[in-house]
């Protein structure tokens, strides 16, 4: 990641930014912000007489670079701020880093009296937009290293900046883990992951299930799944238990390293980017990092059900009936509805065992997400309203998007079977929503207690937008650590 420098005394002056916001007046001109550290000599005066010049609107993002050969700085950029918000600052700062890539460093003066939020967002918008993933030799990688920020009290922000990183090194592990190919990535491959990251913070326990353990104890959904593949199915058990902890929050992650739909095999088109289909066990698991290094006093308890859903002899078959853990059995016509068999076990082990006070999952879990709310909002269903507010305020304000979903129980007569307690992959009324009404039934107790997320469409973009970057976006992982932060 970029090197974040908090200082009051810039001294790397070659590449200077300095913020511009939009005039108050509908017809202003935009116009310089006073900043906590004073620029060189004569340079507020030259970006007063830019900005009418250039038509400059100080809009959030918007970039104009001034080359002053032999001066100081040799290049000047004016950064709009918008309305100076943390969300604009986050789009500032990933519009800011993608536009400066070729230097080495670069100084952003900041405004007097920035808010510590603001501040937040443009290091997560930074660290975020300069995100990139490669396996081989990368030519055009980007040559800037460092971006100091220059504020007249340095420490008044260091707690902002060392939680932004934080939270942008969490959401850029979620984007490794689903950016891997899964000629790499699979079941082991992701536990060796995951061990290798909890080695370094003290405080997490972790346990894994190997396919002996999870045959014994009795996990039919995600050995059905597995079955197919000559990588065996794990299930990660990841616990941050801080002495003050008052909340007990268990996390859930659909895990699937690659799915090709099974027997019910996808076309091609479908299936060429499903080793994006454990995004939801890369979050859940990023998130629960993320709340041991900020020392979070809230105790979290995640899982995340991981198997290859391939086609061979010894895959399931549509039409199997699976047994789940704690007994309740699924029809399952459509082996490639699989991400809700692990899911329904993980839940099932998480009511029976863990006794959380609350219960949330994350999987891209339908395609119908994207064709009811496009491609960059989770669909979310809770029967909880309050729980239901308070992680989609958390996820706002974080940056992502996600919206509120119906749970109609005139829907729950469609997971009626013939030979088994439910239907895991009925044809009639919204995929999205009886998938979640699924998921609903392996909750028991905690039904009140219980929200789920499908974040199939927003879990990968197609192109760089703001501090997304093509490819994987680690959704999930934002929203989730500012909403246990609430939790003290």
């Amino acid at each position: 990641m970029l090197a974040i420098r908090l200082t009051a005394e810039p001294e790397r002056l070659d590449t200077l930014v300095l913020p511009v916001r939009p005039g108050v007046a509908d017809d202003a001109s935009a116009e310089p912000v006073p900043t906590g550290v004073t620029p060189p000599d004569g340079i507020v005066d030259e970006v007063a007489a830019l900005i009418p010049v250039t038509r400059f609107a100080g809009r959030a993002g918007d970039l104009h670079t001034q080359w002053r050969p032999g001066g100081t700085p040799r290049r000047l950029l004016l950064l709009g701020i918008g309305d100076a918000d943390e969300a604009a600052w986050r789009r500032g700062g990933a519009a800011l880093v993608r536009a400066v890539k070729d230097e080495t460093h670069v100084t952003l003066s900041l405004p007097e009296g920035i808010a510590s939020d603001a501040v937040r967002g443009l290091v997560e918008g930074l660290l975020l937009g300069s995100y990139r993933f490669r396996l081989g030799a990368d030519p055009d990688a980007p040559a800037l290293t460092d971006v100091d920020l220059a504020v007249a009290d340095p420490e008044a922000y260091e707690q902002a900046v060392t939680v932004a990183q934080t939270t942008a090194r969490m959401t850029r592990l979620a984007r490794d883990l689903t950016n891997m190919p899964s000629s790499v990535k699979n079941p082991q491959w992701f536990v060796e992951q995951v061990a290798e990251a909890v080695a370094d913070l003290p405080g997490l326990t972790l346990r894994v299930r190997e396919p002996e353990q999870l045959a014994a104890e009795g996990f039919g959904g995600i050995l059905a799944v597995g079955g197919g593949s000559a990588s065996g199915p794990r299930l990660i058990e990841l616990d941050w238990n801080p002495p003050q902890a008052d909340t007990h929050v268990a996390l859930v992650g659909k895990g699937i390293t690659f799915d090709t739909g099974g027997i019910s095999i996808k076309p091609v088109p479908a299936m060429k980017l499903m080793r994006k289909d454990m995004a939801g066990a890369a979050a859940v698991v990023a998130a629960t990092l993320g709340a041991a290094s900020l020392r979070l006093p809230v105790r979290v308890t995640t899982l995340a059900p991981l198997a290859e859903n391939m086609v061979s002899g010894a895959a399931f078959r549509p039409g199997d009936i699976v047994r789940h853990y704690g007994g309740m059995t699924s029809e399952t016509t459509n082996s490639d509805a699989e991400g809700r068999l692990v899911l329904a076990d993980a839940l099932a082990y998480a009511v029976r065992e863990i006794k959380p006070d609350l219960l949330i999952d994350l999987a891209t879990l339908t395609g119908a997400n994207a064709v009811a709310l496009g491609t960059r909002t989770g669909a979310l269903y809770s029967d909880n309203d309050q729980l239901a507010e308070d992680l989609l305020t958390a996820i706002r304000a974080a940056g992502e998007s996600a919206w509120r979903m119906p749970l109609p129980n005139d829907y729950v007569e469609h997971l009626g079977s013939d030979l088994a307690d439910l239907h895991s992959a009925p044809t009639q009324g919204g995929g999205s929503v009886l998938a979640a009404l699924y998921l609903r039934e392996f909750t028991g107790e905690l039904g009140e207690r219980w929200l789920h997320i499908d974040m199939s469409a927003p879990s990968w973009c197609e192109r760089d937008d703001v501090e997304l970057t093509k490819g994987a976006t680690g959704w999930g992982v934002r929203g989730l650590l500012r909403w246990l932060a609430t939790l003290d």
